[in-house]
């Protein structure tokens, strides 16, 4: 009796021990050690709170803050050439003008996408698709964004034909998911290489007032592996919704600590984020 009273006391200590634990330190406690099983950080767009976005200087810092995954915007040039910038033209994060659409990639690689961030990053370039895959395959995830794709005909295809020169493609093996605000190119996406992982962007403009419903859920997992909402269309009951439809959810984009630690006291699956160090408690 004495020995039972005691597990029952240890138990009861234990149990009220976690009730006080921070948001973190729940979501913490839930996690298995499996690496599949942490919560994820994922570099949006590279460090970018510390570096120009999109840059080899951001995706470095990325890295070295240890991040599991980079975040990278891939766009088309007028010769067909896949490359990494944000906007749909150069205006903002450059020394240029006009659409991406309109340059050709080596004019595109004659632009400063540095010095608009900061001076001492003058001269960085625009990288190329096929540049970032080649640098970092194996070193660190990568969570690919197709932006635009519907001013890019045929785009879906060729980051499919750059990861299959690669051997780049294989679920298993690879760190590569594939994610859109456009749903109709995740699907095309999918239909091309049905067993890598992809994902949906969900905005304001595809949730239902305020809200990502079961019929969303459910058609979203019809192909998709990812829900990567904003962070303001999550709560505890969607992020359990996207888990019992057998999706994970990487919301964005997440500045602050005060969003962390809210978003993993839902139980994310991972926090798309600025700034990598957020998630330096890992």
């Amino acid at each position: 009796m004495k020995r039972l009273f005691k597990q029952t006391a240890i138990l009861s200590v234990a149990v009220m021990g976690f009730f006080f634990l921070s948001p973190i330190e729940k979501a913490l406690a839930a996690q298995d050690n499996n690496y599949e099983n942490t919560i994820k950080t994922i570099a949006h767009r590279g460090s970018s709170g510390h570096a120009p976005e999109n840059t080899i200087a951001a995706y470095d810092l990325g890295f070295e803050q240890k991040a599991d995954y980079i975040e990278i915007d891939v766009q088309m040039t007028k010769d067909d050439k896949l490359v990494s910038i944000h906007d749909t033209t150069v205006n903002r994060t450059t020394d240029g003008t006009g659409s991406v659409g309109d340059y050709t990639l080596e004019e595109l690689r004659n632009l400063d996408a540095g010095s608009w961030y900061d001076e001492s990053f003058a001269g960085e370039k625009i990288p190329t698709f096929e540049e970032i895959l080649d640098r970092y395959r194996g070193k660190i995830g990568i969570l690919i964004e197709l932006k635009s794709p519907g001013l890019y005909p045929g785009v879906e295809q060729k980051v499919a034909d750059a990861l299959i020169e690669r051997n780049m493609h294989k679920p298993n093996n690879n760190k590569i998911i594939v994610q859109s605000f456009n749903h109709d190119s995740v699907k095309r996406f999918h239909s091309i290489l049905p067993s890598m992982p992809v994902g949906v962007l969900v905005g304001y403009g595809q949730a239902e007032n305020g809200e990502i419903t079961d019929e969303h859920l459910e058609g979203y997992a019809a192909y998709a592996d990812y829900v990567n909402p904003n962070k303001s269309l999550l709560d505890h009951d969607t992020v359990d919704r996207i888990h019992q439809h057998g999706l994970k959810t990487w919301p964005y984009t997440i500045v602050d600590q005060e969003w962390v630690d809210r978003l993993m006291g839902y139980g994310v699956d991972g926090i798309i984020t600025d700034y990598p160090e957020l998630m330096d408690f890992r």
